[in-house]
């Protein structure tokens, strides 16, 4: 029977069927939180106190350092909660406000690695024009339209999900209020807010994952142009880690959101959840960093710095 009253509240089921599951999760959720939180501070306190990386490059991987954290702890309390003992509930209220943050703060990412992807074009493709077409004012802009396209996107999806006629029992099968989980729970003909999901997918995961595909074609053709080797190196490193994080951000999210009532979506969705929530936030700080000289320079330069303050002070 479907409610049409507003609920007290939800159940997320998460992983309650598996408790032994359940135990593990949460110690590995709180390492993999602190693991976040440190490394994307890290990344963002670097790029804004190293002149060196005073760059167009790492003010965006700044920006998605910041909109990691922010996804992360939006879940992360939550799903924390829900592994921990039996109580799976979460009021209405609380379940809204996640849906609208995670909505907004998703597709942001989205635009995000496409602006970064263009940075990344114009830098190789562009090089003599980079200084000019990539300039502060015109980097902010960029960043802007990422969080209006994220804010747009919540402002009316949120609203539509909210008024779906939900099954009396107000369990989501799920470990975070989205919206295939009240897809799921629909008491009705969901095919026109499948359409509408699905329709969203596509414009912000397939046609960014498009669009980022074709510019590291130009960037392939442009890489065997240039005749320094240490410089195709270190083009090829950086568009590497860049391209890493897209397949991996862009593919589990589609898997989730493009058809959400698919068998191997529905069966497998909460492990693409848990993986996009706190694996993908962990592995892009540890990609740039891991492959990048640079930020692995500017760490090094602000430990020996710190090293040496402290040792005129003893």
């Amino acid at each position: 029977m479907a409610n049409k009253s507003f609920p007290e509240g939800f159940i997320l089921l998460g992983f309650s069927e598996r408790p032994d599951l359940e135990i593990a999760l949460f110690w590995a959720v709180i390492l993999l939180y602190t693991m976040i939180v440190l490394s994307n501070l890290t990344i963002i306190m670097l790029s804004c106190m190293d002149p060196r990386l005073h760059t167009p490059m790492y003010f965006f991987l700044s920006n998605l350092s910041f909109l990691d954290l922010c996804y992360t702890t939006a879940a992360v309390p939550q799903m924390l909660s829900n592994l921990w003992g039996p109580d799976k509930n979460i009021t209405y209220t609380g379940c809204v406000i996640q849906l609208c943050v995670l909505l907004c703060l998703g597709p942001t990412e989205d635009v995000m690695l496409v602006v970064m992807a263009f940075d990344r074009y114009v830098a190789i493709c562009q090089p003599l024009h980079y200084t000019v077409i990539m300039h502060q004012q015109f980097c902010w802009k960029l960043v802007l339209v990422a969080w209006l396209s994220g804010l747009m996107l919540s402002v009316v999806q949120t609203p539509i999900t909210l008024q779906l006629p939900l099954c009396a029992h107000h369990r989501l099968d799920d470990i975070l209020c989205e919206i295939p989980a009240f897809l799921s729970l629909t008491c009705g003909d969901t095919s026109a807010n499948e359409w509408q999901m699905t329709i969203s997918a596509v414009l912000f995961t397939i046609v960014p994952l498009g669009l980022i595909l074709t510019s590291y074609v130009y960037i392939a053709q442009a890489l065997g142009k240039i005749q320094s080797e240490e410089g195709r190196q270190k083009a090829i490193a950086t568009c590497s880690s860049h391209l890493i994080v897209v397949v991996i951000f862009y593919g589990t999210i589609a898997t989730v959101y493009t058809d959400p009532k698919n068998d191997f979506a529905s069966k497998n969705g909460k492990f693409f959840t848990f993986f996009y929530t706190v694996v993908t936030p962990l592995l892009n700080p540890l990609i740039y960093t891991l492959r990048n000289k640079e930020v692995k320079g500017a760490l090094q330069r602000l430990l020996s710095k710190a090293i040496n303050t402290a040792k005129n002070r003893s």
